[in-house]
């Protein structure tokens, strides 16, 4: 029998993290362990992907997941249908980062584990806003400008709010937001809004726009630290800094 949406599962996906244990692979995870990068939001500011899970783990230890779906898939081989399960995992700090991952296995358990690391590898930073012009508090609670998301047939809609409207969405565009540290918007969906995966994807890519858009000035939440990431933007280009080649010529 099939294994559909039927509530919303919450599970401590991940196992507990030993940052003494942890022997990174890549050049980002050497530097985030030996903290010379202390943010994802430097990461991305780098222009490198996110390939170890353990550098989410490392830079966000207080990440909360939750299973969204549960569903078997079946294609057909050469001896016959083989079955998996396809798991969607949501994870996020509810402070501006969030991400989501789909694993598949023969067994649920492993799914889940699979789409846990998914998600911890496609972490997303949402530059927040006020939803309102007279807002003069400087916590952000809400996204800066309306997005737009297309995943499949589902295409989301979300827009900025003031201060107490809260989040009017449906269930699984919802929780998106709140694990995204989006306290008030207002949101729009058409399509096959049923299907989980596509209403989740298309949410995360709506937010995932804003990091896209160009703004002049400085957004305190962005966590660029200017100097620092162009000096380490020269290292992974092998192009010494000004400091560097003047020590060389005194």
């Amino acid at each position: 029998m099939a294994r559909g949406y039927r509530k919303d599962r919450k599970r401590d996906n991940k196992q507990e993290f030993n940052p003494d244990s942890w022997t990174p692979k890549t050049q980002i995870g050497k530097m985030v362990k030996e903290q010379k990068i202390t943010s994802i939001e430097e990461i991305y500011a780098l222009g490198k992907p996110v390939l170890e899970a353990e550098i989410v783990d490392f830079l966000l230890p207080g990440l909360e997941s939750e299973t969204l779906e549960i569903k078997n898939t079946q294609r057909m081989t050469d001896c016959g249908r083989k079955m998996q399960f396809r798991a969607v995992v949501l994870l996020g700090d509810k402070n501006g980062h969030f991400g989501i991952g789909v694993g598949k296995s023969e067994e649920v358990r492993p799914a889940i584990e699979t789409a846990s690391k998914n998600a911890r590898r496609n972490i997303i930073c949402v530059p927040r806003g006020n939803g309102s012009w007279e807002d003069n508090i400087k916590a952000p609670h809400s996204i800066p400008i309306k997005v737009t998301g297309k995943n499949g047939s589902v295409e989301v809609v979300i827009k900025p709010a003031p201060r107490g409207v809260g989040i009017a969405a449906n269930h699984v565009l919802k929780k998106v937001l709140i694990y995204a540290g989006v306290k008030n918007a207002w949101s729009f969906s058409r399509g096959h809004t049923r299907s989980i995966y596509n209403m989740a994807m298309a949410a995360a890519k709506a937010l995932n726009s804003l990091n896209g858009m160009k703004y002049h000035g400085d957004w305190s939440e962005m966590g660029a630290r200017g100097e620092e990431i162009a000096k380490m933007q020269g290292a992974f280009k092998g192009v010494k800094s000004a400091d560097e080649k003047l020590k060389e010529v005194a």
